[in-house]
This record gives structure tokens, C-alpha cells and sequence, in this order.
């Protein structure tokens, strides 16, 4: 597959560990950024990891570019493998959580000589079929539109109170939910608008025939309570005797912030000793 050749942006990274340790790449998901990692980061580190965390484009402090184009995941996973190869020794320990899972996805799939694992957390390959799609990106760039007409402190308002975040009312404290409230506010609104634009679940291409192909031993972790993404990661799981599936009982869409210790402990386990080349095949 050839990629695109364009300017890097200066991604802002957050980093955790000492850099002669096995690297790790984390992606955070949609509103959030690579220091919404940090307890994941700290405790990865302490296990003997280097753990690299960027915000990706327009979220956080990395640039928030006009035009949606510059956000396709051609052009994000193209940054990606620029900023490995300038920040990491080796082939990473790759987890992407949701919207950076799918970029995760994608990249594996691209670059499966910079990928020694693959996890992904409350994640799809996208959406199959073309009508569905369609139909995604029509509320992806309503959805878009909206916030640069209403500004970021409304859209955080509706987004919180979405179905999908239920589960956090009951497994995060109220101070945690006012932190995670706090970090998605710091957003611009024309970097989340293009973001969703250019890569939200309806712009993204639809990577279920090239499961398959992964290369990468892979990690699908899902909430129980996640119930679509449940039923998307059974299928994926069946899709390559290379991927295994963990599902988190009592648990909604964000693995790593609703249960912090079975999140650490199922990936730790995955991946093996930080001091060992061996990776853990499901």
C-alpha cells in the first residue's frame, strides 16, 4: 500500500519511562489526548516499558489544521511511522483505544514491520457496508458542523451526556469524571471538527476484508456493557487465529479508565516481561 508523502506536523508527546526500555505507542480516543494516558503511562512504565503517547491531530496541543484532508488516516498513519522513526528504537507495543484504536488498526495493517503487538480497546474496523456509512458520515459531519457553531463547552455537554459513557457514572469517581470533563474542554473546535470529518467511523476506510492479513498478535479488549462493540469484536476475533478477545465484565467503552487494574494486568500479561523479546500469541 503506498501512503502519501507530506509535511509532518510537530505532534506534542507525552512520555513516560526510560527510552532504552521496549517502546509502546498509545492512541487516545476522540476528545482526548496523549496525557489522558498518564496513570496507563506511569503504571506501564513501572512494569519497564517506554511508553510514548502523541496527541493526535487536532486534539490537544499537536496543530489542528484547516480542511479535513490532512486528518484521513492515510495521512495519520504516515505521521505515525515519521514519529516512530524518530522517537523510539524498534517495533513498538501498539494500543490505540477506540477512534486511535482504529488508527491503530489501520497502521498495523500498513506498517506491520513497526508493530510487535497490536491491542486495541473498544474498537471496530469501521463500518462494511457503504449505505451505513454513508449514512455515519452524514451525522459524523452534522455532528462536525455543530461544534464549530456551538463552540466546545456545549458539545462536551451533549457528549457526556451520551448512552455510551453510562457505565463511567457508576465505575468513575465524581472527580474523575470532572478531570475527564476538564481535558476534553481543552480541545479546539475546528480540531475535533475535522477530526470526526476526516477520520470519524463513516470517512475511514472499512478494514474488515484485511483482518485476515494482520500480521501483528492482537488484543481486542471490550466492555461487557460496550454491547455494539461486544458483538463487532466477536467478529473480528473470529477473523484471525492470531487475535484474541477479552471481554471486562461491569464495564463500559473506556477499559482503561473504568477497570485500571485488569486493563494493566490483561495487556502486561499479553505482552510478556519488559526484559524478554518474547511476545505473548493469543
Amino acid at each position: 500500500m503506498t501512503l502519501p508523502t507530506t509535511a509532518v506536523p510537530s505532534y506534542h508527546l507525552h512520555s513516560w519511562g526510560s527510552k532504552w526500555d521496549p517502546p509502546v505507542l498509545l492512541l487516545h480516543g476522540f476528545t482526548g489526548h496523549g496525557g489522558s494516558w498518564a496513570a496507563a503511562g506511569e503504571r506501564l512504565a513501572a512494569a519497564g516499558y517506554y511508553v510514548v503517547a502523541p496527541d493526535l491531530l487536532g486534539h490537544g496541543r499537536s496543530p489542528h489544521p484547516s480542511g479535513s484532508k490532512r486528518y484521513e488516516m492515510t495521512h495519520a498513519a504516515n505521521d505515525l511511522n515519521s514519529l516512530l522513526d524518530r522517537s523510539v528504537v524498534g517495533a513498538v507495543h501498539l494500543l490505540g483505544y477506540s477512534m486511535g484504536g482504529r488508527l491503530a488498526l489501520f497502521f498495523a495493517l500498513s506498517y506491520p514491520e513497526q508493530v510487535r503487538s497490536l491491542t486495541l480497546v473498544g474498537t471496530s474496523p469501521g463500518i462494511a457496508s457503504e449505505t451505513e456509512r454513508t449514512q455515519r458520515r452524514a451525522r459524523d459531519d452534522a455532528l462536525a458542523d455543530r461544534i464549530e457553531r456551538d463552540g466546545i463547552a456545549a458539545f462536551v455537554d451533549y457528549w457526556t451526556a451520551l448512552p455510551l459513557w453510562s457505565s463511567q457514572r457508576r465505575n468513575l469517581t465524581t472527580a474523575q469524571r470532572r478531570q475527564l470533563k476538564e481535558q476534553r474542554l481543552q480541545n479546539r473546535p475546528n480540531g475535533l471538527a475535522n477530526s470526526l470529518r476526516g477520520m470519524g467511523t463513516g470517512a475511514q476506510p472499512p478494514l474488515h476484508d484485511r483482518l485476515p492479513s494482520l500480521q501483528a498478535p492482537t488484543l481486542l479488549l471490550v466492555g461487557a456493557e460496550d454491547r455494539s462493540f461486544v458483538a463487532v469484536n466477536q467478529q473480528m476475533a473470529q477473523s484471525n487465529p492470531r487475535v484474541r478477545l477479552v471481554m471486562v465484565p461491569e464495564t463500559g467503552h473506556a477499559v482503561h479508565l473504568e477497570r485500571p487494574d485488569a486493563f494493566a494486568r490483561t495487556v502486561l500479561n499479553f505482552w510478556g516481561p519488559a526484559d524478554s523479546s518474547h511476545t505473548l500469541v493469543p
